[in-house]
């Protein structure tokens, strides 16, 4: 059963609870216009990408010092791999002459014995005189041959240098190759890097552009806006007064339809509660909770009643309210806005469930909706109260 809270109370907000339910419905006042509408939603999507855009930027920034140093470490690594490398390279060159130099003496050696230098030692041995001769010329024949060998023994050790020069010069020219290679990746990582810190900042200026100029045409519309909130104001309160006063005449008849029936087949888009508009600072009921729902989809009588209202309402558009009798002596009715279209007349008795207009995006709506109240005397309560907790 639904029971009656008390006509004088008002329900509690804090200007914190207004706050977080401001940040969560994005809260623009219902009697904008559209262009205050538009730039107040610009405004809220820059703000809350402003962090995020400087956090990029700063990253960037310290991601562009990272990759610049990387380049430069990068960079002296391959000058000195290039530097090894041309030393090895001096080596081998160095070792090569040494080789040229003991082939050519000991191609010497070779042409002398086949031009007969072999035999001219013989020779020299046969014509010794005597035995004291014979050493000598011996000992002389030793110190030519030992010479000879020197010659063969310094073109091998200079072969096996030269190769031995040669394989470290490969492994220089290939380190350096590989060094120069990572550098020219890290310095090409660091300009991708400026260039993504580049974007970042000018998508922050752009970022920033665009809540300033938000912020301009919302104080541009300040009087505008404000104008349709007082008008508004006063538009609640001559409902009010005509519900309320309707309530006295009406007499006693009791409320007896218990809970609620669902008014619409769609979802909850906005709930009942006090709002701050940040941009015009002022404080604003939402009088009851919006169900989204396509254009045209029927509206039901959440119980039986008859029709007290059905017209043009102001920002609530075209809006219907239904009296259903008293509970504990407040009158006791529910109210439908932003209809595309009005299917009942006034004074006309409804059954709960049945059809009594459709979904529309009338008045001040920035889509299409049903904008339901619950309304006792006059002052609205939150309906979720009073609907299904399935709000099927």
């Amino acid at each position: 059963m639904l029971a009656a809270p008390s006509p004088a109370s008002a329900d509690p907000s804090s200007p914190d609870q207004a706050a977080r339910a401001v940040h969560q419905a994005e809260a623009v006042l219902e009697e904008a216009t559209d262009a205050a509408r538009a730039a107040a939603r610009r405004l809220e999507a820059a703000t809350a990408a402003m962090p995020s855009a400087q956090r990029k930027v700063a990253t960037s920034r310290g991601a562009v010092a990272a990759a610049v140093t990387a380049a430069n470490t990068a960079s002296r690594r391959a000058q000195a791999a290039r530097a090894a490398f041309d030393q090895f390279a001096g080596r081998f060159q160095q070792a090569q002459d040494r080789v040229a130099e003991s082939r050519a003496r000991v191609d010497e050696i070779a042409q002398a014995s086949y031009m007969g230098s072999n035999i001219a030692r013989i020779n020299l041995l046969v014509e010794a005189t005597g035995p004291a001769d014979m050493m000598d010329r011996l000992s002389l024949v030793d110190q030519i041959m030992r010479t000879q060998q020197r010659e063969v023994d310094t073109l091998v050790g200079a072969r096996r240098e030269a190769r031995t020069e040669q394989d470290r010069a490969g492994l220089a020219k290939r380190t350096a190759e590989e060094a120069e290679a990572a550098a020219k990746a890290k310095l090409t990582a660091a300009k991708a890097a400026q260039m993504a810190a580049e974007r970042a900042r000018k998508a922050l200026e752009t970022l920033a552009a665009s809540r300033a100029q938000a912020l301009r045409v919302a104080n541009s519309q300040r009087a505008a806006v404000l104008a349709r909130y007082r008008a508004a104001k006063a538009e609640e309160a001559r409902i009010q007064q005509a519900l309320r006063g309707y309530s006295v005449k009406s007499g006693e008849t009791p409320y007896e339809g218990g809970r609620l029936y669902m008014p619409v087949n769609g979802w909850k888009s906005s709930d009942y509660g006090q709002r701050y508009d940040p941009y015009y600072r002022v404080w604003q009921l939402h009088a009851g909770a919006d169900f989204a729902a396509g254009g045209g989809t029927p509206i039901h009588a959440a119980a039986y009643g008859r029709v007290i209202r059905a017209g043009w309402a102001g920002g609530y558009g075209r809006y219907t309210c239904l009296d259903h009798g008293k509970i504990s002596g407040v009158g006791f009715t529910t109210c439908y806005g932003h209809q595309s279209a009005i299917l009942v007349h006034l004074g006309e008795y409804v059954r709960r469930g049945e059809i009594i207009g459709r979904v529309g995006t009338t008045g001040a709506s920035t889509g299409n909706h049903l904008h339901f109240e619950t309304r006792f005397d006059g002052v609205p309560r939150n309906p979720l109260h009073y609907l299904p907790s399935c709000l099927c």
